[in-house]
């Protein structure tokens, strides 16, 4: 005996995929981006790390522009 299909009660989409993202899928990175950039940014933490002059004089100012 064949089996019975079931008729749907919506119809099928062809359209593009719904995604959506949970709150921690962007938290959670941003969180860990965050984390890594702020030792590079208080250079009173870096004892051991002698850059290159140019690189600390950019991450100086863009602490300061982040600070105001």
């Amino acid at each position: 005996m064949p089996a019975r299909t079931h008729p749907r009660t919506h119809p099928v989409t062809t359209g593009g995929v719904d995604i959506r993202l949970r709150w921690w899928a962007l938290a959670l990175p941003t969180l860990a981006f965050v984390a890594l950039l702020m030792p590079i940014l208080n250079p009173s933490d870096a004892h051991a790390a002698s850059g290159d002059p140019a690189v600390t004089h950019l991450v100086e100012r863009l602490r300061q522009f982040l600070a105001h």
